[in-house]
């Protein structure tokens, strides 16, 4: 059984992320498919048929020399196109909502003393908390999103002088950690949205007893390293389809077939089936980084860690 409410160095969130998972990966996982697995897979499903769909049109138009064929499309399927598109939307947000929440949940549960989780118990969760949630989703959306969107805006701009390359390395993981502290603390305690924003914002800097370090660096730099794991793994699903597209490109470039679109067929259907399978392996993936952020959040709060160490100490002297 893993200890939640103690400090960590950059080393140990790594080595505890996985070791998460070794303890309790059968059983979250089990929860996260009941729970999310239609929603991902039927969001799978719908990005699938639209994107073929629309690469299809761009790259017949394309390869035919119809320059105002995909415009065309656009304007005859106007309707139809602005109602799937809300519906991904609302699809969308519920899968993020759901994978945003299943780990605070789960982890919330497990510093309770809980292990073998229920998904009931979960759903339960869910329910109970769900005014909250409305607000936890409203307050993403209109004031937690526009504030990264302008921070992100700003530092391509700055890219223009370099600079912005550099600090691109730090906005991401920096905003990503905002984000999933928000989560956390938001439905960890009784605070309100607002004040949930300014102890995510506060604890990436500085703990609350202000006697020790800054946590920034290591926050950052175990961010960073999980981030790499996941982008190397969801690569090779990308990159893979990517290169067989090409190939059949080129090959019909130079037999001087320059109409056969290569996403036509069975070729094309695979190509789309490995993206959708990235689809779902980027989000089943990105529940390391939830632990992660989880395990630093747990990290970041001092007034409970001695707290957590008398408790062991009472239950070990109860065993004996």
């Amino acid at each position: 059984m893993m200890q939640f409410y103690k400090k960590r160095d950059f080393g140990t969130f790594i080595s505890d992320s996985f070791s998460f998972f070794k303890f309790y990966g059968k059983n979250y996982f089990k929860g996260y498919t009941l729970i999310n697995g239609f929603l991902l897979i039927l969001m799978v499903v719908i990005t699938i048929i639209g994107y073929r769909e629309l690469f299809l049109q761009l790259m017949g138009s394309n390869l035919s020399g119809e320059s105002y064929y995909f415009e065309q499309y656009f304007s005859e399927n106007t309707g139809m196109l602005i109602l799937v598109g809300f519906l991904l939307f609302l699809l969308f947000s519920a899968v993020s909502i759901v994978s945003y929440l299943y780990p605070v949940f789960y982890m919330k549960r497990l510093t309770e003393g809980k292990t073998d989780i229920k998904t009931d118990e979960i759903l339960g969760d869910f329910k109970k908390n769900a005014k909250k949630i409305i607000i936890y989703y409203l307050g993403m959306m209109f004031v937690v999103m526009p504030l990264c969107i302008i921070v992100i805006l700003i530092s391509y701009v700055l890219i223009l002088i370099l600079i912005g390359i550099v600090l691109m390395l730090f906005v991401f993981p920096f905003i990503f950690n905002f984000i999933t502290f928000l989560s956390y603390d938001y439905f960890n305690t009784d605070k309100g949205f607002f004040e949930s924003m300014g102890y995510a914002m506060r604890a990436q800097f500085s703990y609350d007893n202000k006697r020790e370090n800054s946590p920034f660096w290591k926050y950052w730099g175990a961010t960073i390293i999980n981030f790499l794991i996941y982008n190397i793994i969801t690569s090779i699903f990308t990159m893979i389809p990517m290169m067989f597209f090409y190939a059949a490109l080129l090959t019909n470039t130079s037999s001087g077939d320059f109409e056969q679109n290569p996403l036509t067929g069975t070729f094309g259907i695979v190509i789309f089936i490995i993206y959708g399978v990235s689809l779902l392996v980027s989000f089943i993936l990105m529940n390391l980084l939830y632990v992660n952020s989880g395990l630093m959040y747990y990290d970041s709060r001092t007034d409970l860690h001695q707290k957590m160490e008398f408790a062991e100490i009472e239950t070990i002297g109860v065993n004996e």
